[in-house]
């Protein structure tokens, strides 16, 4: 009988226990969807808040909220409908659809490095070289297609209004820099956070959590200026180790990380910005609060081919998984001005940046004019366009194509040199315009609530207990009575109450044995259990269980709120909850 391995064993303990299984399964399911139970959602939440304390209330970042429909134009200007696709591969027998480079990493142990460069007919040239038939019915592949896994719908009743379910929450932050900026008083740098549902319509997901159709994204976008790039908090991080696969190693084939510290990654060029080496260093130390040992981290750096296209250096952070190895959990891209450029190109909105000069310079302008006579009779009714348009472009930029081509297409519209005089003039300068720089820390939730479950699993005396740090576990305390009569199970539920009023989640529970009520209680995570005995009814003092070391402590009833508080807030450990009980 084949040993069950530790995705299975914490799956199904998921779906006995309520924190997540396959969804719509009364209907046979449908691969790429979960639904998160009610510790499931617990859980999930505690790790949101985790990140938001972590990341945007103690570094000051901001947060927004918009839409998870997208109209076409936002993802067209971002490069999303050319470049969001991936290679599949279709049965031919029983028409099950495949990632083609899935196929390979999974049948023939092809890397992911191996299979990103690879070309539709290389891919197909692999596949039949390796043998891969179909996981399903044994059958052979047709020839491989590129597939768009963005979902496509239309917005309303109208065909042409088509919109797309975003795969990323990135653009929803990008499209409104302008408002941000404002209300950032035009100070750089500043960072905006998005938590939100996105949407990937994947070939063959086939890895429970790991992998979904519809999942909750985490998207940092953190602008600053390209000429005064330095870190400001820096020194809180320098000395933090980073277990690194840089590309020059990866190239050569190494897997073994180097260890450096952040200082050292920036010095020897591992790591382009100083912002992005904060943000790689504050991940790792998130990912250990969540229970990820160091050794069990790293970050490996994407070539340039594997990289998303709007990304100039790349690093996956990266977790160990017993079945699939290592794992992304996190995507740290350093995306330069790409995206607010490419949105001030197709909508003419100016997203630049204004920074004062210390002291005016005087600077040669150059200046357009539209000759009125010239250009209004040709663009008669779309004139207004076409002067707001012109007033909005770089008169250089219309120079030089002038110089190169002869004109300038101004959108749909061809403007030639008799159009337009273009003059040029001296004008004191008070400061610059830029457009900013980003990086981006991009985190998987959903993943995250999976990794925080596997790495807290764990087997103590044939009973098996999630180890979850106490500050995301999704029940935090247990109330029970020693038996069910005397007067216990009443007193247990003035306690239950109290607790509930002051903020705790608790669960209540007098069914079966003491024992077996503490065995539900470490399956689920519950750091605490407090036990309501006969003691109690004599002097108001309760004993508080450790799910960890089963040790136990002995408490007033009227200190349990402030106790329990710091200690869920990690500022007292479980010794000082009360007096060492001994049974």
């Amino acid at each position: 009988m084949k040993q069950k391995d530790k995705y299975e064993i914490v799956s199904e303990l998921a779906r006995r226990r309520g924190f997540f299984w396959p969804s719509y399964e009364i209907y046979g399911g449908v691969s790429g969807f979960i639904t998160f139970g009610p510790l499931g959602v617990l859980l999930k939440r505690r790790i949101e808040e985790k990140f938001r304390d972590f990341f945007i209330r103690r570094l000051g970042i901001y947060e927004v909220e918009n839409s998870v429909i997208v109209p076409a134009k936002v993802f067209e200007a971002s490069g999303h409908v050319e470049h969001f696709k991936e290679p599949m591969v279709e049965c031919k027998n029983c028409k099950r659809k495949f990632r083609a480079d899935h196929l390979l990493q999974e049948f023939a142990g092809m890397s992911d490095t191996e299979t990103e460069k690879l070309t539709l007919d290389e891919l197909d040239k692999q596949l039949r070289i390796n043998k891969v038939k179909c996981p399903e019915c044994g059958g052979a592949f047709d020839k491989p297609q590129y597939f768009m896994t963005m979902f496509k719908t239309t917005i309303g009743p109208y065909a042409e209004a088509v919109g797309y379910g975003r795969p990323e929450a990135a653009q929803g932050i990008f499209v409104e820099f302008k408002r941000l900026y404002d209300f950032a008083r035009e100070k750089l740098p500043f960072g905006v956070a998005q938590i939100g549902r996105a949407l990937r319509n994947e070939i063959s997901p086939r890895q429970g959590p790991i992998r979904l159709r519809e999942f909750t994204i985490i998207d940092i976008e953190f602008f600053f200026d390209p000429e005064e790039p330095n870190c400001y908090l820096l020194d809180e991080v320098e000395n933090e180790t980073l277990r690194l696969i840089p590309a020059e190693l990866k190239l050569k084939g190494e897997a073994k990380p180097v260890e450096v510290t952040v200082k050292e990654a920036l010095e020897k060029g591992y790591i382009k910005t100083e912002w992005q080496a904060f943000f790689m260093a504050w991940a790792k130390r998130f990912l250990l609060s969540i229970g990820v040992p160091s050794e069990k981290q790293r970050f490996i750096e994407k070539l340039e081919w594997e990289r998303a296209h709007y990304s100039v250096q790349g690093y996956d952070q990266e977790v160990f998984l017993e079945r699939w190895g290592w794992v992304e959990v996190s995507g740290h891209n350093y995306r330069t001005d790409y995206d607010l450029k490419r949105h001030i190109e197709f909508s003419r909105e100016d997203m630049r940046a204004f920074k004062e000069l210390k002291k005016p310079i005087e600077k040669e302008k150059v200046i357009l004019k539209p000759i009125m006579e010239k250009i209004g009779p040709i663009f008669q009714k779309d004139i207004g366009e076409v002067l707001k348009l012109l007033e909005q472009t770089n008169p250089e930029e219309i120079e030089e194509a002038f110089n190169k081509q002869g004109f300038y297409m101004l959108g749909k519209y061809k403007i030639l040199p008799e159009h337009v005089q273009i003059l040029r003039t001296k004008v004191e300068e008070k400061g610059r315009r830029f457009i900013p720089h980003v990086v981006e820390p991009s985190f998987g939730l959903d993943r995250l609530v999976y990794v925080a479950l596997e790495y807290a699993y764990r087997i103590k005396d044939n009973r098996a207990l999630l180890s979850l740090p106490r500050d995301i576990a999704p029940i935090q305390v247990g109330v029970y009575p020693l038996v069910s009569k005397d007067g216990l199970p009443e007193k247990a539920r003035e306690v239950y109450k109290m607790l509930l009023e002051e903020g705790f989640t608790v669960e209540y529970d007098e069914s079966g044995s003491i024992g077996r009520r503490y065995a539900r209680a470490d399956e689920i995570g519950t750091p605490l259990g407090i036990t309501i005995d006969y003691q109690t009814l004599k002097d108001d003092t309760v004993t508080i269980r450790d799910r960890d070391s089963w040790k136990q402590v002995r408490t007033k009833i009227t200190d349990l709120p402030h106790l329990l508080r710091e200690y869920f807030r990690n500022k007292i450990e479980f010794e000082e909850l009360g007096v060492a009980f001994k049974e």
